[in-house]
């Protein structure tokens, strides 16, 4: 971080400018470091878990993101308010924009997270790319510049080989992102990807790349300080994954040999040396059929699946932020670090997965969560909340932890089949279908498990299913109780009897 120096500072009271499940993991890692948390909170999250839990709060506007938590004047506002000497950012909204990292520093205070400069560069894809290429990171096949020409375009996609992907430099989720089979179809794609790019982003630019047809997404987490110590904390596998979201993420990778994890691990490090990273970042990797590996880009900010690696190191992700935020250097080297044990999560969303993942709003009429050993769950609602339409429908993160990834997905599924969820739909199902697959459970997927397996015909038969056995055991349970109330009245006489005697045992 630019503005700060290798001496520590002073951080005693912390403004967390998000909402929901991340502001309040954020706020516990800040309790148990003996600091107090400023919460901020939009017109629709008055009543939320992370407002009450904060020391103290402060409303920032409506309930629309673009007027409240993506209003960053409003934010550093409240941190003078509250006298919050640093703002950690969480993911989504404000993490990764370098404009707001700058007023940040600008009005004295501290951003937990890197430099306006690494965001800027790690922003664009492509000079995320060029940044890389100083370590002879190994690069998927394509283009190195934006290109817009379209009769261009089309030469060097005939030069790198169909298929190919048409992806928009400045973005990602999936938005202008186009696969092209032939040349046929190239125009009219281009022209989509650059359209929605710049509806998107605001930004038209575009580049290609040899589209792999069988890839996996593993990402890095590395962690750097003031000092230039920069380590990697391992691997997430992250290709369960519907419109080019995750939905479920786990760690270790289960196909990744010792040999090439130390070379993503060295080369994930290497691009964040790049740009002299500071603070929590992940290294985004597609992995192919054969296991080459190569770069896609670099987030700068906590991952939403940050747990799983916690999980698997022992660490604390946010612990560690605020450290290299006041200055300290990191308390081990990369020969410290150990994988010990698998972990899984499933992003529980309020979707409904028979309705090809579209959001579901409504009231949690029932919501009571997992418990037991090996089990995390990491949200920001309770029963009887409303899902708010405003935001991401993500309404909890559920990890599992077990000594091995067979163990960590047995907890998996019993964890799901104890979340009671009722009101509204959600990714429970598509989860439980995911750990019981044998694609999944063999190590043999790719991010297009989705496309390949997954179908509401599939889930509804599940579903049928579960409910035929509800409803027997239903029945059973009824004739039981009916035969345990006849008992009851043939022998009242003789309990009668044992309530008239029982004085002369007394």
């Amino acid at each position: 971080m630019s503005h700060i120096s290798n001496l520590t500072s002073q951080i005693s009271k912390i403004l967390i400018a998000n909402r929901g499940e991340i502001a309040l993991r954020i706020m516990r890692s800040a309790k148990e470091m003996g600091i107090k948390t400023v919460a901020v909170f939009s017109e629709a999250d008055r009543n939320s878990l992370h407002v009450r839990y904060a020391d103290e709060a402060i409303c920032i506007g409506p309930a629309p993101s673009n007027q409240s938590y993506l209003v960053g004047s409003k934010i550093i506002k409240a941190c003078k308010l509250t006298g919050a000497e640093a703002i950690h950012p969480g993911y989504g909204f404000l993490s990764e924009n370098a404009g707001f990292a700058r007023e940040v520093a600008a009005a004295g205070l501290i951003l937990i997270g890197p430099t306006p400069e690494a965001m800027e560069i790690m922003g664009n894809k492509l000079s995320a790319k060029a940044a890389a290429l100083k370590y002879n990171i190994p690069m998927v096949p394509g283009t190195e510049e934006a290109i817009t020409d379209i009769n261009e375009a089309k030469e060097r996609a005939v030069e790198v080989g169909f298929p190919i992907l048409i992806k928009a430099a400045a973005g990602g989720g999936g938005k202008g992102m186009r696969i092209v089979e032939k040349a046929t179809d190239f125009e009219e794609q281009m022209h989509l990807a650059v359209s929605e790019a710049t509806s998107a982003f605001g930004d038209g630019s575009v580049f290609i790349e040899r589209y792999v047809t069988s890839p996996r997404h593993i990402e890095i987490q590395v962690l750097g300080d003031t000092h230039g110590n920069i380590v990697h904390l391992f691997e997430r596998e992250c290709s369960i994954q519907r419109r080019h979201q995750k939905v479920v993420e786990e760690a270790p990778s289960s196909v990744l040999t010792e040999e090439i994890r130390q070379a993503m691990g060295k080369c994930a490090v290497d691009v964040a040396r790049s740009v002299n990273y500071v603070g929590a970042g992940t290294v985004e990797f597609i992995l192919d059929e054969n296991l080459d590996f190569f770069f896609l880009e670099m987030n700068t900010r906590l991952q939403v699946e940050h747990p799983v690696t916690e999980m698997i190191t022992g660490l604390d992700l946010v612990k560690e932020q605020i450290k290299i935020a006041r200055g300290e250097a990191l308390s081990f080297k990369q020969e410290d670090l150990k994988i010990s044990g698998h972990a899984m999560e499933l992003r529980v969303y309020a979707e409904d997965p028979l309705n090809n993942f579209l959001p579901d709003i409504g009231t949690l009429q029932t919501y009571r969560t997992p418990k037991g050993n090996g089990v995390r769950v990491d949200d920001g609602f309770e029963e009887g909340m409303d899902i708010p339409i405003y935001y991401d429908p993500m309404i909890a993160k559920l990890i599992t932890f077990g000594a091995n990834r067979e163990e960590a997905i047995e907890r998996m599924i019993r964890a799901i089949d104890e979340y009671d969820i009722t009101g509204i739909q959600t990714t429970l199902s598509f989860g439980k279908f995911v750990m019981q697959h044998e694609a999944f459970t063999s190590g043999k997927f790719d991010t297009h498990f989705v496309g390949k397996y997954f179908n509401a015909d599939s889930l509804k038969n599940d579903n049928e299913e579960e409910a035929m056995l509800a409803a027997i055991t239903a029945v059973l349970l009824l004739q039981k109780e009916k035969t345990k109330i006849t008992n009851v009245v043939q022998n009242t006489e003789a309990v009668s009897n044992w309530k008239k005697n029982r004085k002369k045992y007394i």
